[in-house]
């Protein structure tokens, strides 16, 4: 027994040491960056720190986001590409040209794309979440007051402006968390979640035509607007890949509680109970004025608890938008800028030339088919539903190919990219229905690499940069919708062919492809040079 009493003193030290060591470890967990987000540090014997994988990555509530995501390419892609609808009620409303009618849906497009990088900056300072959700209130906010218009004017800033903005700020944050939560399946679960864009063009031009015959088109922009508060819904789904608190860290404590048992206040708990037990007959308060001074400082309590938690809620936010613009703005101009990384730069010059030539074959198909007089047979089955179709299976098909292990992303990127180009090339020699449906269809399949973007960006960048990268991407995407268009419209102007339309947009096209092929070119140039280099010296 002398001898246990001897050993008690060091082993109380011991357990003191171990104690602090631990809660030091917990503390430092709990305040980890957002850049280990997806992992939670694992106490070893030997202090060191090893990476345990998030039990939600590839499983588990990852595919609740997918199905989010799923949702809000329905809800805002889905929503564009049926604003064929709504421009026929414009020119029959406004009575105004063609080209400035159109202008509105092409601000709606090119607004949600273009505004990338800036949403970049909400997501870092307040989360996909709360950025999804005011970008959904934003979006039906644009649909509503639309209903009002009294000129197209007037639609350029509350559609093309307040519900384009609105859009994208719940779009970069549905493509975001997806690349967050997946790892091994990333191509896949983008690929499931981009098919959204193709169901929602069917059910969104059935939605609004149905709408626009039964109550006008202004009560159908008004129901629109109550539907895309969905996008709130989509993005409280988005819930942050970070580690729960310790539940045994007085860190995680709330505030009210260590204020509750502090030395210098009086709780009515069985401990403070206790006290006034225990104090005696002279700590009695009989007197009448016991109850209002009980009652005053249950009031001051509360008041500094509010207070205290007004200003801690500030400090917080203030904090954060202070990291959020810091991470932003030195991931675009900082000494670790985004634009020091030369294969992203040759992607975003990829990313102008590529969106427009995917989006000028919807534009002049219908043309091409009353030149070659094809209607009969495009109406039984369109040629435009044909790459449709076939695009919502692409992005599910790539995406598995690309999960393989044996299979580069990026290759089937490049692969599927030369396909889209020769296809535009064929296209124009192309006479007959049948022939046309063949190259839809590969233009339908090739355009399925839309759903590897954001994971060829996360390649390039890193998970803690997607966001702002992946955000410049989509606007080069945009200025690419923005122009394209037009300058096909203009070629044909010129030319009074549409042949050329697709002929210089395809050259333009393997303009993009070719950024893309310098960088591995330099590469594999100088390994071949320091092989040669090496065998000489030997």
């Amino acid at each position: 027994m002398r001898h246990l009493g001897d050993c008690g003193p060091n082993w109380a030290t011991e357990s003191s040491s171990n104690s602090q060591e631990l809660t030091l470890k917990k503390s430092w967990k709990m305040y980890t960056s957002h850049e280990d987000i997806g992992y939670d540090f694992e106490d070893d014997p030997k202090d060191k720190k090893t990476l345990k994988p998030h039990p939600n990555i590839d499983s588990g509530w990852a595919w609740m986001v997918v199905l989010s995501s799923f949702f809000v390419h329905i809800l805002i892609m889905g929503s564009q590409m049926a604003l064929g609808v709504l421009n026929v009620e414009w020119l029959e409303e406004f009575h105004q040209s063609r080209g400035l009618t159109a202008w509105v849906s092409s601000l709606s497009m090119g607004i949600t794309l273009i505004v990338g990088p800036f949403i970049g900056l909400f997501i870092n300072t307040c989360g996909c979440r709360r950025t999804a959700i005011i970008g959904g209130l934003v979006n039906s906010l644009g649909w509503v007051l639309s209903a009002y218009a009294a000129n197209v004017h007037y639609l350029f800033i509350t559609f093309g402006v307040t519900a384009g903005f609105g859009s994208g700020m719940a779009y970069l944050p549905a493509v975001v968390m997806v690349g967050r939560y997946f790892q091994k399946r990333r191509a896949l679960a983008q690929g499931l979640s981009t098919t959204g864009t193709g169901f929602g063009t069917f059910l969104m031009t059935v939605l609004l035509k149905y709408l626009c015959a039964e109550y006008g088109w202004r009560n159908a922009m008004f129901i629109q607007g109550a539907v895309s508060l969905n996008l709130c819904v989509c993005g409280a789904l988005m819930r942050p890949l970070s580690p729960g608190k310790d539940p045994n860290d007085p860190g995680g404590k709330d505030p009210r509680v260590v204020l509750a048992h502090s030395p210098g206040s009086r709780s009515s708990g069985p401990l403070g109970g206790a006290g006034e037990k225990g104090g005696g007959p002279g700590n009695e308060e009989t007197g009448g004025d016991a109850p209002a001074r009980a009652s005053q400082e249950k009031a001051g309590h509360r008041q500094t608890t509010c207070a205290f938690g007004v200003l801690k809620t500030a400090g917080r936010l203030t904090v954060r938008v202070r990291k959020g613009f810091r991470d932003w703005y030195s991931g675009y101009f900082g000494a670790a800028s985004l634009f020091t990384n030369r294969m992203f730069v040759a992607f975003i010059f990829w990313a102008l030339f590529a969106y427009s030539s995917f989006v000028i074959p919807f534009i002049h198909l219908p043309e091409i088919v009353n030149l070659y007089n094809l209607s009969e047979q495009n109406d039984v089955f369109p040629l435009t539903s044909i790459i449709a179709i076939v695009h919502i299976f692409a992005k599910v098909i790539l995406g598995v190919v690309a999960d393989l292990p044996c299979i580069s992303v990026w290759n089937v990127f490049l692969m599927a990219n030369f396909t889209l180009v020769l296809s535009i090339f064929i296209l124009p020699l192309m006479h007959t229905y049948a022939g046309l449906a063949v190259i839809c269809a590969l233009i339908g399949f090739s355009s399925g690499y839309f759903s590897l973007m954001p994971v060829v960006t996360e390649d390039l960048v890193g998970i803690e940069h997607l966001a702002n990268a992946y955000g410049i991407i989509i606007c080069a995407n945009g200025i690419s919708a923005l122009l394209g268009p037009p300058f096909a419209g203009w070629i044909y102007d010129i030319t009074e062919k549409y042949d050329f339309s697709f002929y210089i947009c395809g050259l333009l096209y393997m303009v993009g492809i070719l950024f893309l092929l310098v960088q591995p070119c330099i590469q594999m140039i100088e390994q071949s040079r320091k092989k040669y280099m090496d065998g000489a010296h030997v």
